[in-house]
């Protein structure tokens, strides 16, 4: 009888501790999943508010210019839950690089090198300095040449235009100048007042002048006259086509299929329309290259193009850059209006630097690069950028026949090439593309290249021969 009564006694003991074990085991396995898999969501959660003041808690790498001036540091608030603020030195002036970092987004090279600026990449963890039991982020020197970098935002703020400056050291890919206009300045953007960050944002998101916009990286442009630079290198590709030979060149030309004719700039002929390839090219003759894209057809100009870089997607220099595109399928009106920079082609200024880039470095395109290297707090270079071939454009002997054509143009006429040879420049074609915007490709010195500049200018209407102007700024700046 004893037993029996202590086992009834027992039993609703057994019981609560089943279910005590049982609500034990859920709590263990629901942290676990949350913790397994549900923990980037809280910390992405806006109302976490951990993962910021951690994000904010010891000071960031520095990011600097080549010439080793920091353009984005961290200074201590003095006090409340964020130990450490960014700050952006000339800010607008370099926006287009560094981008910004804020409490709710980071962008440009913020974005693109966090792991080493915040100390969490794993060599910068091993090997950086630890003081009070944080790691101290790394710091990223950029290629960009101050000199260069504020040539080409002045002049772009000067005009009061949209648009764009590349500059690009030829020889190994290193981006001297990357500015965009108009732009912001990073520091409105580094409040820890969440209210007024939001405000700032919105405001400068709904901007119709579009401030957070790269331009140089991620606004495509119809390339215009520009691209006849990859058209000429295409019919010297082809064998059919020398610098001096004769082409047709007709006032007016019918667009295969369709009633629209093509005219040439101000409705007259090229060369008495015979013109010489390098002669078509010096005057931007559209209805002699239009004729030339027809004869060639759109897979040997997409070969050609794709060969600059056109259609490669993932161009990242760590910051991504849009693809620059020509058209995959096209009909033959479309083909001649291809070959003229018309019709679907687009390209970023990027591009357009890329294009005497790869000119002047005897056809061989290296990749575009931002970041020189990256050091620790002591001074030691953990990582150190190194030139690498991007694409072979064109062979050596085609690349000294298309510098050949840019370097001797004549410096008179609005859609002409202009040239200053010597240290001075070698400029390419000056022409609005569709849309009225304007385009120039450049690189200078002829003999020994040292800078290739891609310059667009957002409809500028009568002053569309600013960016000459502009690309022999930046391109002085590059050489002194």
């Amino acid at each position: 009888m004893a037993g029996s009564r202590a086992e009834r006694i027992d039993e609703p003991l057994r019981r609560v501790a089943r279910i005590c074990a049982a609500m034990l085991f859920m709590v263990l396995a629901h942290v676990t999943v949350v913790q397994a898999f549900g923990s980037r969501e809280l910390n992405a959660d806006h109302r976490n508010v951990r993962p910021l003041i951690a994000r904010f808690d010891h000071p960031r790498g520095d990011i600097l210019t080549y010439e080793g001036t920091p353009i984005a540091v961290s200074r201590p608030t003095g006090g409340g839950p964020y130990l450490y603020r960014r700050v952006y030195q000339d800010g607008e002036l370099y926006a287009a690089v560094t981008g910004h970092m804020s409490l709710f987004r980071s962008t440009g090279i913020e974005q693109a090198r966090d792991e080493v600026l915040s100390g969490e990449d794993p060599k910068v963890k091993v090997r950086s300095l630890v003081r009070e039991g944080a790691v101290e982020g790394a710091d990223v020197r950029l290629t960009i040449s101050e000199g260069v970098q504020r040539a080409a935002y002045q002049e772009l703020k000067r005009m009061g235009l949209p648009g764009a400056v590349v500059a690009i050291n030829p020889a190994t890919g290193a981006i001297l100048a990357l500015a965009t206009y108009p732009t912001y300045d990073p520091n409105i953007l580094t409040t820890f007042d969440a209210g007024r960050l939001l405000e700032t944002s919105r405001l400068l998101r709904q901007d119709p002048s579009r401030p957070l916009l790269n331009r140089a990286l991620n606004r495509l442009y119809p390339p215009g006259s520009t691209f006849k630079l990859v058209t000429a290198a295409a019919a010297l590709a082809s064998g059919e086509y020398t610098p001096t030979a004769l082409v047709n060149a007709p006032v007016r030309l019918r667009l295969p299929g369709t009633p629209t004719i093509l005219q040439n700039a101000g409705g007259g002929g090229c060369g008495k329309q015979r013109p010489t390839l390098t002669d078509a090219f010096h005057v931007s003759c559209n209805t002699a290259f239009a004729g030339i894209g027809l004869q060639l057809g759109q897979d040997l100009l997409r070969d050609q193009a794709e060969a600059f870089g056109f259609n490669a997607p993932n161009l990242a220099i760590p910051l991504v850059a849009t693809a620059s595109r020509y058209p995959l399928s096209m009909d033959r009106a479309q083909t001649a209006l291809s070959a003229i920079g018309h019709h679907d082609s687009r390209v970023t200024p990027l591009m357009v630097a890329m294009l005497s880039a790869a000119v002047a470095n005897n056809g061989t395109l290296m990749r575009p690069y931002l970041v020189e290297e990256v050091r620790l707090a002591d001074g030691s270079v953990i990582d150190r950028a190194g030139p690498s071939v991007y694409r072979k454009a064109v062979s050596p002997a085609l690349a000294r026949s298309l510098a050949a054509m840019m370097t001797t143009a004549p410096r008179t006429g609005k859609s002409a090439a202009a040239s200053r040879k010597g240290a001075e420049a070698v400029l390419s074609e000056i022409i609005p593309g569709t849309d009225d915007h304007a385009l120039v490709t450049a690189f200078a010195p002829a003999d020994a290249p040292e800078v290739a500049v891609g310059v667009v200018l957002e409809r500028p209407g009568a002053r569309a021969d600013a960016v000459t102007s502009i690309a022999r700024t930046v391109i002085a700046a590059a050489l002194q």
